[in-house]
């Protein structure tokens, strides 16, 4: 099943998402299997990023949440809020 994992980091935290981002990447590789699409979510004028959106495929939500609990971003406290939702996706086809 795919999860769609929307995550927005804390305020001013710019410092921290630069501290963890080589190591959050080579967690992200370690997992492209069951990558549809990943990247960083962008502020209004496209300089920063704030967030995260992922679309996965785990065979649950519980195994979605420990994907998350162990990225280093989150173990780093990056996120103010992570939402984890199951997604369907219809386009494009095939």
């Amino acid at each position: 099943m795919h999860f769609a994992i929307y995550c927005l980091d804390k305020p001013d935290s710019t410092q921290v998402r630069a501290q963890a981002r080589a190591s959050h990447l080579e967690y992200i590789d370690r997992h492209a299997a069951q990558i549809v699409m990943a990247g960083p979510m962008l502020s209004d004028d496209g300089k920063d990023m704030i967030g995260s959106l992922l679309i996965m495929e785990f065979p649950d939500k519980a195994a979605a949440e420990r994907f998350t609990l162990e990225d280093p971003y989150r173990k780093a406290g990056l996120f103010q809020s992570v939402a984890i939702r199951p997604f369907r996706k219809v386009r494009p086809q095939g």
